[in-house]
């Protein structure tokens, strides 16, 4: 390289008279040091309240929280949820809504019952010997600690709030809502004491909600048995079931089959000697199921005898295979048709025990008018008791477990088995793995069992309703197709649930939680249903919380003087905890003396998938029965967060996430930015690996930032320039900027944040750091004082930080705060009391758009040219260069035509030629039509600007500088500024 080239070695350090970026924004964030003082000042200006009074009497928006469980540290799941309620929570606000977000607890039910037990256990003490009101409080006591915990995690997230005033499920005014809601089903005549099988956890001695079950790996006992047929077509002959549940076998009270599946009769033809099923036994059995039985029944030979009608089934009468055993099993067991039967596995008849099942259970009851013309007996009985043991109705096996207190299988099987085989019943055992529901609490196996339950009817028309076919599965369905829902899937998903939901079950047999509160008569079983008396306990509860139910003389207290109090019994069960979350619409939405910012029905319900099971259909249950319709108009789910191999996490595998632990060591934003970034509607990953890619995308965001907060240390308002007066690029920027607003605004109305972070990445990353920011740091630190094109680009920074900070607060609120602080300080002045910027529809300009997307593509041909010019150090950097471009797309031609290449490129010049490329010439295939020939630039380096041009040398004041510089320093020297 040449001395024209470098220049002298002795050239004045310009430096300090250009326009380089001054900011005291740092480059490394130190979010999980500063995030707290952020907290703290928003806490001490009340940034909710003025949120709130800066939006009175906008249209409101609001996002009512499904209240998380009081009863440890959150986890992923929360923070993702949390955080995503509020960035739909502020991007609303920001979009012009009222847009408020009270935040709320569940805080009763077994969880934090369970708890207290434990301790109670630790320390010796019986649950029993400790007076009800007692182990309230204390199970109170445990949730308030909770709370506050959690709440103080919440907010370290960034989530905004009213955390003064939040909701709580167990607050005096709560329960006595609750209340009033559960009286209003009474009331009208949705509700009933029945006795069905629900789901029943032994260990922890209580019925269970759907939403209580999840399912696990489990082997079962498997067991063939032989129901011999005593009355209809082919007597002698055995009906064949399969079971994975033997300790129900007691409890068989029929068989069910379906007309849709082959049936024949088969014959044991050849078998080993003392085979369970024997040479010469005969079963009726589905077709498809035969060869499988068989085989494991070890039967070497069989043969189909005939075909068996639906018909002759239907009157076919077996005996109970424990007929003669302990005298307790004499009873006809018929055959009843049902759509659950299938030929998939087993023997196409599924052995019927109302008791334990809710098919089962289904088909008896309806099949209850025939089979008492039939002189059968349809009495259900109750096989089973809380704690597992089977009881008195199962004769010969009283004192048998089904399952332990540990949740281990008790001695009942074998005890069945065993008497099974010894009376010949038997055809064939095994064991099978499979899924079976376990409670989500305890971990541990349930069992479905007939108990005396609190029920609210689906298919009762309503009294006091629209008339017939006004139930509260037609209001309910009614309400999801009405409703919209995030992603569109979840609508089929609840719709599903309601149209095959049995009657809802809402009593819970423990001691913390709202009690239903109601009244039976003694002699008539009937519900006492009086508006005075439903007033005294609401009174009460509101005064005293639900305790008042537990209190002595309370029967007494709220029946008289109108009722005699030993007419009634009092009902101790208590509300299921999906019953009171379900309720919070009620005394939560509607209540705007407490919370006058909220409205019903709420805006939207944001939860993950599977409260569509929990919170969404409770919710939609409970209204749609006391008030026609939806609490809510929009429902919006996410999915469930898994490691970064996309593994569930959990403790045993050492695979969890903590969000303290990522706030601890990358701050809140990360994680911010890590749930806006993912698509939510699915299960997300996170793991080191997704963590650090978040961190490096936010480390690209922030440098941006950065480097636009510099060089508006520069911009005075009185200096913009109009957008008639600025030169395309900026007006191209301002195009951008325009069809980013409408980008930005459509994804966040649509809940879509990964849309939102991967626009405004886009912009950041490639069109500004990559792009015009590279163009323009020459004009910006070179140029004049008087510049247009430097004040231009100062003006459009300007615009392009109103727009950014703003977008951009909703996920990153810690750092947008902090980037709109540092050049707009003040006590009053915030990031997030503002809106999203109004930007001016004139700044869309097609046109202008259409022609640099051409110039960009010639652009690129330039740069790749020019790297590898670098790449073989025969420049060091672009501005040694001096290309020839030959362009022969007349298109592409055209756009560079006015436009200055050498600029755009960043080269000291550039000559533009029409034509073909010569041979060797650096092309790109995606760009046909584009060839570049390096060169060097000729001339002598500017000094202050470091391009190489031939001018330099040519003022005879600065005759080290380019003439845009000299001017540039008589400007600054004019002005006072360092020379």
């Amino acid at each position: 390289m040449n001395d024209t080239q470098t220049g002298a070695a002795t050239e004045t350090d310009y430096s300090a008279t250009l326009f380089l970026p001054q900011t005291e924004f740092p480059m490394r964030a130190g979010l999980p040091a500063r995030e707290p003082a952020w907290l703290a000042r928003w806490e001490e200006m009340d940034i909710y309240g003025r949120q709130r009074a800066m939006a009175a009497g906008k249209p409101k928006f609001v996002l009512h929280d499904g209240p998380p469980y009081a009863n440890g540290n959150i986890h992923i799941g929360h923070a993702l949820n949390k955080t995503l309620k509020d960035l739909v929570s502020r991007s609303m606000q920001m979009l012009g809504h009222d847009s408020a977000y009270v935040p709320g607890w569940d805080c009763h039910g077994l969880p934090i019952e369970w708890k207290i037990e434990e301790q109670y256990r630790a320390k010796g003490k019986n649950k029993d010997d400790v007076p009800v009101i007692e182990f309230r409080k204390e199970c109170r006591s445990f949730a308030e600690h909770w709370i506050d915990v959690q709440r103080a995690e919440f907010k370290r997230l960034g989530v905004l709030g009213n955390w003064d005033n939040p909701y709580l499920t167990m607050s005096f005014d709560a329960e006595a809502q609750i209340a009033r809601e559960l009286m209003k089903f009474a009331m009208s005549g949705q509700l009933y004491r029945g006795s069905k099988p629900v789901m029943w956890s032994v260990v922890e001695r209580t019925a269970l909600a759907e939403a209580e079950i999840e399912y696990q790996d489990y082997e079962s006992d498997t067991i063939w048995v032989k129901f011999p047929i005593l009355e209809g077509a082919n007597q002698g002959a055995s009906v064949l079931i399969w079971t994975t549940t033997p300790w129900t076998i007691p409890a068989n009270r029929a068989i069910s089959y379906s007309g849709k599946i082959a049936y024949g009769l088969y014959e044991v033809t050849e078998a080993p000697e003392g085979n369970w099923a024997a040479t010469g036994e005969r079963y009726v059995i589905a077709d498809n199921l035969a060869a499988d039985l068989f085989a494991k029944a070890k039967v070497t030979g069989f043969s189909r005898v005939s075909d068996v009608e639906a018909g002759e089934l239907a009157a076919i009468t077996c005996a109970h295979p424990l007929k003669g055993f302990a005298g307790g099993y004499e009873f006809p067991v018929p055959l009843l048709e049902g759509d659950h039967v299938t030929d998939d596995a087993g023997t196409g008849f599924v052995h019927t025990a109302p008791g334990h099942g809710l098919d089962d259970f289904e088909i008896w009851m309806a099949s209850g008018r025939m089979l008492a013309e039939r002189g059968i007996e349809t009495a259900i009985p109750y096989t089973v008791d809380d704690g597992g043991f089977y009881t008195k109705d199962a004769p010969g096996f009283e004192g048998a477990r089904v399952i332990d207190d540990a949740g281990k299988k008790g001695d009942a099987n074998q005890r069945v088995i065993t008497a099974l085989a010894e009376a010949g019943a038997m055809a064939a055992r095994g064991r099978v793995k499979h899924q079976y529901p376990h409670s989500w609490r305890s971990k541990k196996p349930i069992i479905y069992r007939n108990t005396p339950q609190w029920f609210v009817y689906m298919d009762r028309d309503i009294a006091g309703g629209s008339g017939a076919g006004d139930t509260l599965r037609n209001r309910a369905l009614r309400a999801i197709s009405e409703t919209r829902f995030v992603p569109q899937a979840g609508q089929n998903r609840l719709r599903a649930m309601v149209e095959t939901k049995p009657d809802w079950v809402l009593s819970r047999q423990r001691a913390w939680g709202v009690p239903i509160t109601v009244f039976v008569h003694r002699e008539t079983a009937d519900v006492l249903r009086d508006e005075a008396v439903n007033a005294r306990i609401a009174e009460a509860f509101e005064a005293e919380g639900a305790d008042a139910w537990y209190k002595d003389g309370a029967k007494a207290r709220f029946l008289a003087p109108e009722h005699d109090p030993e007419a009634y019994d009092q009902v101790t069960d208590i509300l299921d905890v999906w019953f009171d979350s379900g309720s919070t619409h009620a005394f939560v939405l509607e209540n705007q003396q407490k919370w006058p910012e909220l409205q019903w029905p709420a805006s939207l319900y944001l939860e993950g998938s599977d409260q569509h099971r929990g919170f969404f259909q409770s919710s939609l249950l409970e209204s749609c029965g006391t008030r026609g319709r939806a609490p809510y108009e929009a429902v919006l789910t996410h999915g469930f967060t898994m490691d970064g191999e996309g593994r569930k996490m959990s403790k045993s595998l050492g695979n969890t996430v903590a969000p303290q632990d990522v706030i601890k060591q990358f701050g809140a934003d990360i994680l911010r930015l890590w749930t806006a970034s993912v698509d939510y509607s699915e299960d997300q990953r996170l793991g080191k690996e997704i963590i650090q890619t978040t961190v490096e995308s936010y480390r690209k965001l922030r440098n941006t930032l950065r480097w636009l907060i510099g060089n508006l240390a520069h911009y005075r308002p009185e200096e913009a320039v109009a957008l008639a007066d600025m030169p395309e690029l900026e007006r191209l920027i301002l195009d951008r900027l325009a069809n980013l607003d409408r980008t930005v605004r459509e994804a966040y109305l649509g809940y879509d944040y990964k849309r939102v972070v991967a626009s405004l990445s886009n912009f950041m990353n490639i069109d500004l750091s990559a792009f015009y920011f590279d163009i323009r740091k020459d004009a910006l630190y070179c140029d004049p004082i008087s510049s247009v094109r430097r004040r231009s680009s100062l003006t459009v920074l300007d615009k392009v930080f109103e727009c950014l900070t703003a977008w951009l607060a909703p996920i990153l609120v810690f750092t947008m705060e902090e980037a709109w602080l540092e050049r707009f300080p003040g006590d009053d002045s915030s990031v997030h009391l503002r809106l999203f910027p109004e930007v001016p529809s004139e700044w869309r300009n097609e046109a202008v758009a259409a022609k640099w997307a051409r110039i960009r593509q010639v652009r690129r041909v330039v740069t790749g040219a020019l790297e590898i010019e670098r790449r073989e150090k025969r420049i060091g950097s672009s501005l040694e260069a001096a290309p020839r471009v030959y362009v022969s797309d007349p298109h592409l031609l055209a756009a560079l035509e006015g436009a200055d290449l050498a600029e755009i490129a960043i080269t000291s010049a550039i000559a533009v030629e029409e034509g073909a490329a010569p041979e060797g010439a650096f092309t790109l295939e995606e760009v046909p039509g584009v060839a570049v020939v390096p060169a060097l630039a000729e001339g002598t380096r500017c000094a202050r600007s470091w391009r190489i041009l031939p001018e330099v040398g040519s003022d005879p004041e600065f005759p080290d500088l380019s003439l845009r510089d000299a001017q540039a320093m008589r400007e600054r020297q004019a002005a006072g500024l360092a020379a």
